[in-house]
């Protein structure tokens, strides 16, 4: 691979999905305020913030490949974010007990030479067990997934709360549509295999 790849993210968990590919790359954290504009759908939100991350990189990587992605939960209509503190995990843990949560995670690969922009939102579905508070309290002490979008972490402890998945690629769960990347890469000419 000639050309230099670079995931736009200071996640750990992406660079942990994008490792799997066994390609080169770097990760760059990018400076972008993640608040959402008033009235902004969350598909639109996803889509608005991963393309903002890879850009807010170009200008540093001008020649690269660059890999934006951001994940929105949906909590009965309502935009769900990473929590800020312990209580608000229990307030998103106890909205999400017994519900249907839909993540949009968005992926874009901007070709930083020519400006071309790849973008897609993979939506995926979680189904939520009935939690009481004594299952929420011993998740969160046990995984503190204060990092993680909805505050939990189904690769981790986190699958005990969980009843079902619906969606078409795992890896968008965690914030990384490794499938839709892969064609992504191979329009760029980048062969993963």
């Amino acid at each position: 691979m000639s050309v230099t790849l670079v995931l736009a993210s200071s996640s750990r968990f992406r660079r942990a999905l994008l490792e799997r590919l066994g390609l080169p790359f770097e990760s760059i954290a990018p400076d972008v305020d993640e608040t959402p504009n008033p009235g902004e759908a969350p598909l639109a939100l996803a889509q608005r913030l991963a393309l903002a991350k890879a850009r807010a990189i170009a200008p540093r990587r001008p020649t690269a490949l660059i890999i934006g992605s951001d994940q929105v939960a949906v909590y009965a209509d309502t935009i769900v974010g990473k929590p800020r503190d312990h209580a608000e995990a229990v307030r998103q843990l106890r909205a999400a007990s017994g519900r249907k949560v839909v993540l949009y995670t968005a992926l874009v690969l901007l070709n930083a030479a020519t400006n071309r922009v790849q973008s897609e939102v993979v939506p995926f579905g979680i189904q939520f067990r009935p939690l009481t508070d004594a299952q929420i309290e011993n998740y969160l002490r046990k995984e503190q997934p204060y990092d993680c979008t909805g505050s939990v972490k189904s690769e981790g402890l986190g699958i005990a709360l969980l009843e079902r998945f619906e969606g078409d690629d795992p890896n968008a769960l965690v914030g990384l549509p490794l499938i839709r990347l892969i064609r992504m890469l191979e329009n760029e000419g980048v062969a993963v295999l």
